[in-house]
């Protein structure tokens, strides 16, 4: 799936937990009849391909959508979705920024996630 739009704010690097889990979000407001600011998260070794935009650039990011189900301490069941990117590029560049060649592993979906 993919998110186009133009970069609206990029968070600072946040590091969590014992292990040091990296994430950073990225908000974009996409350009249709009614925009809509989506927020997207970047984690571990993908926090470092936002250092390659700014804001008011043009992008396409390239995400996974994330759900999972928690259970409160009061028994309740709650359920989160993330918008996770994986890829991202300009829109107005041939190659990406800041990505490896097509068909490299960095091109792929992560597969370290926290959860």
């Amino acid at each position: 799936m993919e998110v186009q739009g133009i970069i609206k704010v990029i968070g600072e690097t946040q590091t969590l937990g014992a292990k040091g889990f990296r994430k950073r979000e990225c908000a974009v407001t996409t350009d249709e009849q009614y925009p809509q600011i989506i927020m997207t998260e970047f984690v571990q070794d993908k926090v470092d391909l936002l250092d390659a935009f700014k804001v008011g650039d043009a992008v396409t990011i390239h995400i996974n959508l994330r759900g999972r189900e928690w259970t409160n301490p009061e028994g309740k069941i709650v359920y989160f979705n993330t918008i996770q990117g994986w890829r991202i590029v300009a829109a107005d560049a041939s190659a990406p920024k800041g990505a490896a060649p097509v068909g490299s592993q960095a091109d792929s979906e992560p597969d370290d996630l926290p959860f």
